[in-house]
């Protein structure tokens, strides 16, 4: 499973063409590694205004999540089992078309954990207690989408590993 965010810098129609991108290049190539599904995405950023993106992927059978970012989308995940909460630092910067640092980061995942990635419109106190208080996907979800202020742009994607 491929989930991603995708902020276009700035607004409108010439943020919105760079954001575009991604799903684009995720429907064509998801087989492809983060890595090479960031590098493809930098490639088409070429003369586009670029965009902050970071994807993330279910592999079932091996029982991992992975987590790949540029930019300012923040990835939390909340382990149950071990009562553990992963929380990887993002690469500053955005998908522009020059060369790019990708740190992939890989973790072992089980049934229940949840999960939490975050554009920079939502803004929460406590993002790590707000995910860890949540008894599932759908207490997580109400409780973010109380933290947004309306007319903010604020992308999120909360789930729980089945």
């Amino acid at each position: 499973m491929l989930c991603a965010i995708a902020d276009g810098l700035g607004n409108g129609p010439i943020a919105k063409e760079s954001a575009d991108v991604i799903p684009e290049i995720l429907e064509k190539y998801p087989e492809e590694s983060l890595d090479e599904l960031l590098l493809l995405c930098n490639e088409r950023m070429i003369q586009k205004r670029g965009a902050a993106v970071a994807i993330v992927k279910i592999d079932y059978k091996l029982e991992t999540i992975s987590y790949s970012c540029i930019g300012n989308i923040r990835f939390y995940m909340y382990q149950q089992e071990t009562d553990k909460m992963v929380y990887p630092l993002p690469v500053m910067g955005y998908l522009s078309g020059r060369k790019q640092k990708i740190k992939t980061q890989t973790y072992a995942c089980k049934k229940n954990d949840l999960f939490l990635l975050h554009s920079d419109g939502v803004n929460m106190n406590s993002p790590k207690k707000t995910i860890k208080n949540a008894r599932n996907a759908k207490c997580l979800y109400n409780s973010v989408l109380d933290t947004i202020e309306h007319g903010d742009d604020a992308t999120f994607i909360v789930g729980s590993l089945l």
